[in-house]
């Protein structure tokens, strides 16, 4: 069992000229409960099963389980999912000692276009590019078990 500790923001800058990788992710939720969402990801071609926790008071910490899965898992598993589909591109930056994800959403959530650093702990140091926006941590409104439910375009 894992703690998945990380901070997020909105981009507010151009970061693709120091993009390293990127992989299209389309993903569905089983479960959208803030104390247990249960998500289900084609990445690639690979498949992945998460488990996740309610967030802590600052947002910042929560439980994380992973199981990667095959790829006709997954899609199966997305066919049977709560209504609502996330599709993104996560490109992979890196900034300093850490690498941040950088998630372009479309559909429903076209324009939205945030960005998260893994931290080992709440007061780890990390630097923050010129491309960051203000930091959205623990808004509820940016998860995207929540952005499946109210997209971005109805903001």
């Amino acid at each position: 069992m894992a703690q998945e500790i990380e901070r997020k923001f909105l981009v507010a800058g151009d970061f693709k000229a120091e993009i390293e990788k990127s992989t299209r992710i389309i993903q569905g939720y089983l479960s959208s409960v803030p104390e247990r969402t249960v998500r289900v990801r084609t990445k690639g071609d690979q498949g992945y099963l998460t488990i996740k926790g309610i967030g802590n008071e600052s947002g910042a910490s929560r439980f994380e389980w992973e199981q990667e899965i095959s790829v006709e898992d997954a899609k199966q598993l997305l066919a049977i999912c709560e209504p609502g589909v996330i599709d993104k591109t996560r490109y992979l930056v890196k900034s300093g000692e850490h690498t941040y994800e950088v998630d372009e959403f479309y559909g429903e959530n076209e324009g939205l276009t945030v960005a998260e650093v893994e931290l080992s702990s709440e007061d780890e140091a990390f630097s923050k590019p010129g491309w960051l926006g203000a930091e959205v941590t623990g808004d509820v409104k940016y998860y995207n078990s929540m952005l499946m439910k109210n997209p971005y375009k109805n903001w």
